[in-house]
């Protein structure tokens, strides 16, 4: 091993990660290291809002791909994930949703104690600096910019009105705040007041760069985590064509994302037994659910022909939460449909209408169908299996069904039809045939190192790995259920959460 030694040692720079590395280091008596496979995140594109689509799939991206999903038609579905300092919220859309109260009082009643929406909204809170200003659901001063849709072109009132006129609250509901779920307002993104991105490299890493305690190494990937028995020791990390070794005194937290986490601790001994002999791993800990329990949350355009006469727009702006299942009013809500009333960047760069169009962006949130991250061999330049079981349960199917009778309906109501020129898609194409050829992931995998006390829990509420000393996880991968929307802001509070957990153990 090398004689470079640190406190703790941070694998991963993306919104847990970056949030973890600072409160640490705030401690002038940490000495903290962070290793992050990708660059810096010195590309323009990055703080540029308008240029995010040129990072999808280039050499900041992960470009991981799942198995043919059987249910999406084979198809094999790229999950972008960040490869760069910032990780994902470096490249993501910048949408900012906390999630449902009720999704993280179930991850309490799954064994995360201390993880429910009462124990965690101080973080959230802290963490803001919300334009709208402070309030018992809102902060100022914190170190990530919110501001409710910041690009006039994207907001649409005769959405909001539509979702008032058939039954649901508005027209400017604040999802992040009081209640999330059944109201309908504008989408809350973390972009700073400037304009540009707000990132967690830009809110928690460059401001505290010069810190004599902190060590931020760049195209590093960890290979492998160390033991000594089973209390780990250190991180073998691969950069720039050699492989090396850093010890770690007190702990190693990893923070690698739900796909890129389990695949370091298989690599590290860490998981199923008999797939980590089957490559010929020695096994330090039998955890076989490391790798399960794999979320995410699909995507299905529904796009109509409009008047509104808008140019092809960055970002969708405006957002109604729904549960479409009304006989579980407790539960969180399964539905999120985005509205622009032009089509996005991306998508208007591969498809062709010939006169203005509007899109509808029905999101599942709350999916039934589960699946798993495994390795594809010993070899950590491999990329691992990923089978997320795409639309496996029926009632993920029956969501999508439900969010497209909510959406006619919204075409309908009498303050969108003058805008509604016509359903281009799916219109009279079989609707299941349609979700299996067009559905995809909107990037949010969690889950695979969940917290709990059960055989198939990775981590306990501590975040602390089950059988080993000196080992935490903090991403979306501790997940035990995803959240009800966009993950990026429980993941910054995760980070924070295991900051304390850390500091104060």
């Amino acid at each position: 091993m090398d004689n470079e030694s640190f406190d703790y040692i941070v694998i991963g720079a993306g919104a847990s990660g970056s949030v973890v590395a600072n409160r640490l280091s705030a401690d002038p008596a940490n000495k903290v290291l962070v290793l992050e496979a990708g660059e810096t995140d010195s590309n323009p594109d990055i703080s540029e809002v308008s240029s995010l689509v040129n990072l999808w799939g280039s050499e900041l991206d992960w470009m991981l791909f799942s198995e043919p999903q059987a249910r999406l038609n084979n198809r094999e579905i790229c999950i972008n994930q960040g490869k760069v300092l910032g990780g994902s919220t470096a490249l993501n859309a910048m949408m900012y949703v906390r999630g449902n109260r009720r999704n993280f009082d179930h991850w309490k009643s799954m064994g995360a104690d201390g993880w429910s929406y009462q124990d965690l909204l101080p973080y959230f809170i802290a963490l803001e600096d919300y334009e709208g200003g402070a309030s018992n659901y809102h902060g100022v001063g914190g170190p990530i910019s919110i501001r409710d849709c910041p690009d006039l072109a994207m907001r649409s009132p005769e959405f909001l009105l539509a979702a008032r006129g058939i039954g649901y609250d508005g027209p400017y509901w604040d999802y992040n705040g009081e209640r999330q779920e059944n109201g309908a307002g504008l989408i809350q993104f973390h972009i700073n007041k400037d304009g540009t991105r707000c990132s967690g490299a830009s809110a928690f890493l460059h401001p505290i760069q010069d810190r004599s305690n902190l060590s931020i190494k760049t195209l590093s990937q960890a290979t492998k985590i160390l033991f000594e028995d089973k209390k780990v020791v250190g991180v073998e990390y691969y950069n720039l064509g050699s492989i090396y070794q850093v010890k770690a005194n007190k702990e190693v937290i990893v923070s690698a994302g739900a796909l890129l986490t389990p695949k370091l601790l298989m690599l590290s001994g860490i998981g199923p037994a008999e797939h980590l002999r089957n490559l010929g791993i020695t096994v330090v800990v039998d955890l076989p659910g490391v790798g399960q329990n794999l979320q995410d949350h699909l995507q299905l355009p529904i796009i109509f022909r409009s008047n509104f006469h808008r140019p092809p727009i960055l970002l969708t702006g405006n957002v109604l939460f729904v549960n479409t299942k009304f006989n579980h009013v407790d539960a969180p809500p399964d539905l999120q449909i985005n509205f622009a009333p032009a089509i996005p960047i991306p998508l208007a760069n591969i498809l062709e209408f010939g006169s203005p169009a509007c899109i509808f962006l029905a999101i599942l949130l709350q999916p039934q169908s589960k699946g798993e991250v495994k390795l594809r061999s010993a070899d950590f330049q491999d990329k691992p299996i990923i089978n997320p079981n795409y639309l496996d349960q029926q009632e993920d199917l029956d969501v999508f069904t439900k969010a497209l009778e909510i959406i006619r309906q919204l075409s309908r109501d009498q303050a969108f039809s003058k805008h509604n020129q016509g359903e281009i898609l799916p219109g009279e194409e079989n609707l299941e045939q349609y979700i299996k050829s067009n559905a995809s992931t909107i990037w949010h995998p969690a889950g695979t190192c969940k917290i709990g006390n059960g055989s198939d829990a990775v981590v306990d509420s501590q975040l602390r790995v089950h059988g080993i000393e000196g080992l935490r996880i903090a991403d979306a991968s501790v997940m035990p259920m995803i959240t009800s929307g966009n993950t990026v802001a429980p993941c910054f509070v995760i980070g924070a959460k295991a900051a304390d957990l850390i500091l104060h153990k």
